[in-house]
């Protein structure tokens, strides 16, 4: 009996000896109950200088990758690299691509995949602009949670995503990225989009990093030209160009992007200042700054660093820790760390960051993706009516002469024409490399669609551009035949995105022209307008009885086109940037400072008019909306009191429909001149004909009132302050 067990007792205590000893050699950071910053610190220690180096780098994985010539593609990609711009949508691809990161680098280091997932992957939806022009930006969230889904099942952790540079001059193609013209807007878009891709956590199943871009101040660049300089003074960086990051980066974004402008002298990609005094010690920002493509080789033709090897030091000392596309810290960075030029502390906090995130996304745990049909991660039903919900609201109706839409339903003949009315290609938008021309509904199938009883009279009528007027008699012909015009022009998705600056806002002659031969027929003119920034339409509102601005819808215009244009969807969307009279009033905007003489016609244009074709905010319904008289809690507050101002708004019209009350405030006097008004909050909500609600807004006076100087401090002064709502102005001050 005793010798049975001692017997026992050996082997028990041989199995704790290896239970201990298997535990003693499984690193640390392995153990995924560890906690992060453990787990960093025990694998910082373990690294040699290339691994470090090695994760500071992002390479590109081609375009064109077969799937049966995988082996010889992802034996090229050094072991242990950081992160790789994953130019595919394959899962088993990707699967295979991290296979050889943890089975075959030292440490199983998962590398992290990036892509541009800008408004959906295959599921896409509108474009940003349009976006904010819907004013829900819980629709946004829940949009950009299905992106975050299906790239997730694409093999994408981390999308670089939202664009929230404030942008002013539509010749910028890049506006069609962002959420317009104002900074709180960027930044509540912003902030929506975050939620979105990541989640509550980083670390569930379908979320994915979010990557704020392009900081900062890139939508400043001179004449709407890309990659240019920027001239942004303290005053303008701090008001305009960081309260979207500022916001975003509070919410939790993982990731920023550096950006391609010269920020009055120091370029974003070496700005200390900005990538390291603000965002990570003011922000406390402790993710990572990956540099836009070949930014930071592009130091040297910005004429600060004398060759990349410089470019690489100034770009990592000043705050960029991934350094994308161009190689040269992989390059540069052990000879630049030999020479102590780059500390070694350096390297490990940046080290560090890039780290943080993986673990984070808990790719160290689960560094695969689940493999699942395309049936089963793209285009999903419900997800497919969720964009269809966006795009109703994000399309504005900026003309409605004489109550021409809706139109009746008794209308027998359509004529549908224009470059726009069957295209798949570019109603999409920029930025939609996954979507297939398939996944897009047509202008033309939404409209038959909807108007089962009428006849659709179709015809081309001429391109995008050129000067073939070849189509220009069948679309007289098919117009003559009709009761009314639906015109579909716009820009192709080429002309607005990256690289899309332009020298005019008007659409090409050739569109033009065919609305004018078309306003010789007498029938009224529908025109539908689809594209990624304000147009100038000085020449076509005039010929126009309405006009419907439906922006790049992505897969899903069609029916909800057909939607407000039969009266089914009641438009409810408001223009987020102001839509200039003509390219040569550029730049022009809601919020601009007030002229040093504001009355009569000093100062204005002396050949056309100062006033903008439609400004910010504009967007008309189908019903009316009659607001009531703002009220005050309080006319006396101090700096430190609160108080709400409310309206009430009645739908006084005969259909419900969506009001969104935007609030703006007012400093007349201040000892920093201020913007005549200023968009601080606003609310959306569904009014049913002969109802009212009530819209409030709670006013903090540090939050709402105060204004930032130079150097990013915010005071509030004491003095009188407006509240703009609607057309009303109603003053209060605040006491010492």
């Amino acid at each position: 009996m005793k010798r049975t067990t001692l017997i026992s007792s050996f082997f028990v205590s041989i199995g704790l000896c290896f239970t201990l000893l298997t535990v003693a050699q499984t690193p640390l950071y392995k153990d995924k109950n560890a906690p992060v910053e453990k787990r960093i610190s025990d694998l910082l220690k373990r690294m040699t200088l290339e691994e470090k180096i090695l994760q500071l780098n992002q390479y590109t994985f081609g375009i064109n990758n077969n799937p049966n010539n995988i082996g010889p593609e992802v034996k090229k990609l050094p072991n242990g690299i950081g992160s790789l711009i994953y130019f595919s949508a394959d899962p088993v691809l990707r699967n295979q691509i991290q296979k050889k990161a943890m089975e075959e680098s030292r440490l199983c280091i998962p590398i992290l995949f990036g892509f541009d997932i800008i408004h959906g992957l295959r599921t896409v939806y509108p474009i940003s602009i349009a976006q904010a022009c819907s004013w829900n930006p819980d629709l946004v969230t829940q949009l950009c949670a299905v992106a975050a889904k299906e790239s997730v099942l694409s093999g994408v952790d981390w999308t670089f995503s939202p664009m929230i540079d404030v942008a002013r001059d539509p010749r910028w193609g890049r506006v069609s990225e962002g959420y317009g013209e104002d900074p709180y807007t960027n930044a509540v878009f912003g902030v929506a989009s975050v939620k979105g891709y990541q989640g509550k956590n980083l670390s569930d199943s379908y979320s994915i990093a979010a990557c704020l871009k392009h900081y900062v101040g890139y939508g400043m660049s001179e004449g709407g030209r890309d990659y240019r300089y920027s001239d942004v003074s303290a005053q303008s960086l701090w008001e305009t160009y960081l309260p979207p990051y500022e916001a975003c980066v509070k919410a939790g974004a993982a990731t920023l992007m550096s950006g391609f402008n010269d920020i009055s002298g120091v370029p974003a990609t070496a700005n200390y200042y900005t990538l390291t005094e603000i965002l990570k010690k003011r922000w406390k920002h402790d993710g990572f700054v990956v540099s836009d493509w070949n930014a930071v080789k592009q130091l040297v033709w910005q004429g600060v660093a004398k060759d990349e090897k410089e470019s690489g030091l100034k770009a990592f000392m000043a705050g960029v820790e991934m350094d994308m596309k161009d190689d040269i810290y992989r390059v540069h960075f052990p000879a630049l760390v030999a020479e102590k030029k780059i500390p070694m502390k350096n390297i490990d906090d940046a080290v560090a960051r890039v780290l943080r995130v993986k673990f984070r996304l808990g790719l160290f745990d689960e560094p695969y993706t689940k493999v699942v049909e395309e049936k089963e991660r793209y285009l999903k039903p419900e997800d497919v009516a969720l964009a269809q919900k966006l795009t109703e609201e994000t399309m504005v109706l900026l003309k409605n002469k004489n109550n021409t839409l809706p139109l009746s339903a008794n209308i027998s003949k359509i004529a549908l024409i224009g470059p726009m009315a069957k295209d798949q290609e570019n109603i999409v938008g920029s930025w939609s490399f996954n979507v297939k021309t398939a996944d897009a509904e047509t202008l033309y199938d939404g409209i038959q669609k909807e108007f089962k009883n009428a006849t659709i009279n179709y015809a081309l009528g001429c391109d995008f551009d050129g000067t073939n007027e070849a189509g220009f008699a069948e679309a007289l012909d098919k117009a003559n035949e009709s009761e009314v015009i639906i015109l579909c022009l716009g820009e192709k998705k080429t002309w607005s995105g990256e690289n899309a600056s332009r020298s005019t806002i008007a659409l090409p002659a050739i569109q033009e022209k065919l609305m004018q031969e078309l306003k010789k027929t007498g029938k009224p003119i529908i025109l539908v307008l689809s594209n990624g920034r304000p147009l100038e339409l000085v020449r076509l509102e005039p010929l126009a009885d309405a006009i419907v601005e439906i922006w790049q819808p992505g897969i899903a215009g069609g029916t909800p086109l057909a939607g407000i244009l039969s009266g089914r969807v009641n438009p409810s969307a408001k223009l987020a940037i102001t839509f200039p009279l003509t390219t040569g009033q550029i730049p022009t905007y809601y919020n601009m400072r007030q002229c040093a003489r504001p009355y009569g016609t000093e100062g204005n244009y002396q050949d056309i008019s100062t006033e903008p074709l439609y400004w910010f905010g504009h967007g008309l319904s189908y019903t009316s909306f009659t607001y009531g008289d703002a009220k005050l809690s309080a006319t006396k507050i101090t700096k430190s009191q609160k108080m709400t101002v409310e309206v009430t708004v009645a739908n006084s019209g005969s259909v419900k429909g969506k009001e969104t009350v935007l609030w703006y405030i007012s400093d007349p006097a201040c000892s920093i001149s201020r913007p005549m008004k200023e968009l601080k909050y606003f609310e959306k909500k569904e009014i049913n004909a002969g109802e009212k609600a009530v819209y409030k807004f709670e006013i903090d006076p540090m939050r709402d009132l105060s204004f930032t100087n130079a150097t990013g401090k915010r005071f509030v002064e004491a003095g009188d302050f407006y509240v703009h709502v609607n057309n009303q102005k109603i003053k209060f001050e605040i006491v010492e």
